[in-house]
């Protein structure tokens, strides 16, 4: 029964023209959704609404982030060249554009008081920024990596910071330096969220795990168990009491003293982009090419909320932490003494071409009624927010659903009209037109057949006339709306050839054998490949990295290569000088393949390579001549120079297919920017 469900998809839609990047609802009510694309747009939605609300231009460069500002006032996008705009949506206009990072951005978030935002990016750098001045306050460094994702404090005294270096920063503005650095993941971090109250932050890693810790000692509260798939997502309830963690089709809810999962939720969302609360409902997005899906997660049907409680379900004991102070200061002059002033930039000039920023506002009632409430009047009706319903059960509807309420009416009018006249309805003759109901409900001329021979003979007989045939029952066996029919999978040979789903079955042997060809090729592939990694693993557990790689490279299996990839790139300390000159060129050859995993792996370690060797191998190059014979500085000459021939072959692969599309073209795309260090 549609009563019973806990989760369920509220609506897939086309969001931009090209590929979608990045996708952020609404914290205040969750039912605004902000996009950002490849072609350079950012969009707004009502959630559970297909059409654009507006659509805001100006970027000149795919959108890699977005974020809403807390009262849902104000929008601030980030695109790869390291530009931000934030737009003021009650007034339809762009405020700021502001340039300083180098790379992609890819995290933004406001101020607790609006007038600041933060921004994280690839170029390893977290930037405080001044709406106002139309300027970067500070810039902190200290990741070795990208950024990943910031977050102000609800105070807003702090900014914590996310690295794919693995390590979670948290910053002092005030003071304008770092306060500690928490370092137990053992995998990117890719997400971190404050408490709303007390003195905790959660942090979100590839390594599977949500880590607690305590703001006040700076020490990991807890931990939990490692999970499936990397934790892409959290949330902390409004009011505290447990925290959400979005990972690939899961859904699971945490306490933290002690570490418990109170429950756990399927959810077919895939790799979830953001996660808001409202209306007792978890709003739940995520993006595939060009679609945007939304998912509901019915709250009162969740532990500790409602519902069955989970297995390792626990109470969560009331806390003793202290709290943050979130109330605004009363003054200008106390606000703008809360950032530091001894790092304060010269606002930058706009890269970016400011004729090009527009505003498109597609559907104004929608508009007016979102973002501009303080326009109506106080005796104005106000719209009522009720929650997302459930999608009726299988069988319940039959497949063709009307599109509107006033169709609707409209059907069930003519419905009842045609039932009324069917109630005294004379037998047919022949050229009779009659009426009948179409889909839409609209009244249809039918012409009747001519009566055959056999209708002829039928009707010649003392029988008395047949009764006119009724409408089908909505409650008629419907098609498989799925569209795929079992005979598909049916063997098409031997004695069924022609088979249609009428005469002689197929027996069970022959489906199994129809359905198993193939099988033992595969089964053979993966195990050889499954033998391979057992011999790389056997020698690296022995300490000897450079040994394991070159037994890899031996193999000359470009899945085993791939493998190794992901490991390295998880642990990015492990590469080495000389690991780049032996796997630069596997990484050249993985570059041409056809399968996207395998130059996804391989766009993943000439970020790193780059990243950390690229000045290395620009200033062995550059470098004068020694004086005398040293050996190892032409040892390591010899490496830099083959790293930057393997480089320059890659380069202009990467050019030729800089505008693929997906992931694989935006990480082509960052690699060219960090390539271009090397001229």
């Amino acid at each position: 029964m549609s009563q019973t469900k806990r989760a369920w998809k509220l609506q897939e839609f086309v969001a931009h023209g090209n590929n979608v990047n990045c996708v952020a609802l609404s914290k205040k009510s969750g039912r605004v959704i902000v996009t950002g694309g490849e072609d350079r747009k950012v969009n707004l939605w009502i959630v559970g609404k297909p059409n654009c609300l507006m659509s805001l231009c100006g970027h000149t460069t795919p959108v890699e982030s977005v974020r809403f500002g807390h009262e849902e006032e104000m929008v601030v996008a980030g695109s790869m060249s390291g530009a931000l705009k934030v737009w003021d949506l009650e007034q339809a206009k762009i405020m700021r554009t502001l340039t300083g990072h180098t790379s992609s951005i890819k995290s933004l978030d406001f101020h607790p008081y609006g007038d600041y935002c933060t921004s994280g990016s690839l170029d390893c750098n977290v930037k405080l920024w001044d709406i106002r001045k139309k300027g970067c306050i500070y810039t902190y460094r200290g990741h070795k990596n990208g950024v990943n994702c910031v977050r102000f404090s609800p105070d807003g005294k702090w900014i914590a910071s996310a690295g794919e270096d693995g390590i979670v920063k948290i910053w002092d503005i005030t003071a304008g330096k770092i306060l500690t650095d928490l370092t137990y993941h053992t995998g990117p971090v890719n997400i971190v969220e404050f408490h709303p109250n007390e003195l905790l932050l959660a942090s979100g890693s590839s390594d599977r795990t949500v880590k607690f810790w305590d703001l006040e000692n700076f020490n990991m509260v807890s931990t939990t168990d490692g999970d499936s798939t990397p934790v892409r997502n959290i949330l902390f309830h409004p009011e505290g009491t447990c925290l959400f963690s979005g990972t690939k089709d899961l859904l699971k809810v945490y306490s933290w003293e002690p570490s418990k999962c109170y429950d756990s939720i399927p959810v077919n969302w895939g790799e979830v982009a953001d996660i808001a609360i409202g209306h007792n409902q978890l709003i739940g997005t995520s993006f595939s090419q060009t679609n945007v899906s939304t998912f509901v997660v019915d709250l009162k049907r969740v532990q500790p909320f409602g519902g069955i409680p989970h297995q390792e379900g626990g109470s969560n004991l009331s806390s003793s932490r202290n709290k943050f102070i979130t109330e605004r200061p009363p003054t200008q002059s106390s606000r703008q003494a809360s950032v530091p002033k001894e790092d304060v930039e010269e606002p930058t000039q706009d890269k970016e071409d400011q004729d090009n920023d527009s505003f498109e506002i597609a559907n104004p009632e929608d508009y007016r009624e979102i973002f501009r409430p303080k326009s109506r009047l106080s005796h104005s009706p106000t719209r009522p927010v009720e929650p997302f319903q459930p999608p009726p059960d299988d069988g319940m509807f039959p497949a063709k659903q009307v599109s509107s309420p006033r169709s609707f009416n409209r059907q069930i009018s003519s419905e009842r009209k045609g039932s009324t006249e069917r109630k005294s309805t004379t037998p047919l003759r022949k050229g009779h037109i009659s009426k009948s109901v179409s889909d839409d409900g609209d009244m249809e001329p039918v012409r009747q057949p001519a009566p055959t021979r056999s209708n002829r003979t039928t009707k010649s007989s003392n029988k008395p006339p047949a009764k006119p045939v009724a409408k089908p029952s909505p409650r008629a066996p419907e098609e498989d709306k799925s569209g795929i029919s079992p005979e598909d999978f049916l063997p098409k040979g031997g004695g069924n050839e022609g088979y249609t789903g009428v005469g002689k079955m197929p027996s069970e042997a022959e489906a199994f054998t129809t359905l198993s060809s193939g099988h033992e090729a595969m089964a053979k592939v993966l195990a050889h490949r499954s033998k391979n990694l057992q011999i790389v693993r056997a020698m690296w557990t022995s300490g000897n990295t450079k040994t394991a790689v070159d037994s890899a490279i031996s193999m000359k299996d470009p899945s085993v290569i791939v493998d190794l990839l992901n490991v390295l790139n998880l642990k990015s300390g492990l590469w080495s000088l000389d690991l780049c000159s032996c796997l630069l060129p596997q990484v050249q050859d993985l570059m041409d393949s056809k399968y996207d995993s395998y130059v996804t792996a391989a766009c993943e370690a000439l970020k790193i390579i780059l990243r950390n060797f690229g000045p290395v191998i620009k200033s062995n190059l550059t470098a004068p001549p020694s004086q005398g014979v040293d050996i190892s500085r032409e040892e390591r000459y010899r490496k830099c120079r083959q790293c930057y021939e393997n480089l320059s072959i890659i380069r202009s692969k990467v050019a030729q297919r800089g505008g693929a599309p997906g992931k694989v073209g935006q990480l082509l795309r960052e690699i060219q920017i960090l390539m271009a260090s090397m001229d």
